[in-house]
């Protein structure tokens, strides 16, 4: 049974298809396209199909797909046997939730605390009883450098790319925003994964998104190595997840 799951983000979309639970075919894509999905549905036989979208309308594009496949919407209202105490769950990001529900199925029966690295940083929590309280939104690496030229007269933009895995000393105005944004995310994340071993034991720090790579690399001779899970496809596993909820 081949599943085809999307996940549409701020930056750009994510495209998966599973058999079963093995990711057989993945894209990074800018647009979707109505025309390559139909291509994908007929070449992996797509039975079923599930979106998340933080910022899109997607109304078109799940009438599009109900023609074809079974469709099976996402919201937050699917939850299987997680608690969920989110208090506005009208306003909690159907990716977020998709991590929760990946967690709950690649860990059961443990803390997770799963950190995505995209155009925001949020850490959000998942305890060894399945129970989900929410978690922090914080500003994505990109967007810090963008607010630093934004709100003063004099930075400049930096143009930082997430393979760049060393933290320059800032001994020119480049290098010194570069050290203070990433050293401030580092330090940030953390004091995330600090706070939650203390509430939280034998925690499993799982870390997502755009920059992961970067996160994954300082963190590697931290004290909190051992922790660390690097799942790329977080949010798309937890899709396909969902169509078997």
């Amino acid at each position: 049974m081949h599943n085809l799951v999307i996940d549409i983000g701020n930056t750009n979309s994510k495209l998966a298809i599973f058999n079963q639970k093995e990711l057989v075919h993945y894209e990074r894509l800018n647009e979707l396209d109505e025309t390559h999905l139909k291509t994908l549905i007929e070449k992996y036989q797509i039975q079923n199909a599930t979106v998340s979208s933080v910022n899109k309308d997607i109304k078109e594009l799940s009438d599009y797909l109900k023609q074809l496949v079974n469709y099976i919407p996402f919201t937050t209202e699917i939850k299987g046997k997680i608690k969920n105490n989110y208090q506005t769950l009208n306003t909690l990001g159907l990716d977020r939730w998709a991590k929760v529900i990946a967690a709950h199925c690649l860990y059961p029966g443990k803390n997770c605390l799963m950190i995505d690295a995209g155009t925001c940083i949020t850490y959000d929590v998942l305890t060894a009883k399945d129970e989900y309280f929410g978690g922090s939104i914080s500003l994505g690496i990109k967007m810090r450098f963008e607010a630093l030229n934004h709100y003063t007269g004099r930075l400049p933009l930096v143009n930082w790319k997430n393979d760049e895995n060393n933290i320059p000393k800032g001994t020119n105005t480049i290098n010194a925003i570069k050290n203070g944004v990433l050293q401030g995310v580092l330090n940030e994340v953390e004091g995330f994964i600090s706070s939650e071993n203390k509430r939280n034991k034998d925690l499993k720090v799982i870390i997502t998104g755009g920059d992961a790579d970067f996160l994954n690399m300082q963190l590697k001779n931290s004290i909190f190595a051992t922790q660390i899970i690097h799942e790329p496809y977080l949010v798309l596993k937890g899709l396909n997840e969902v169509i078997t909820l």
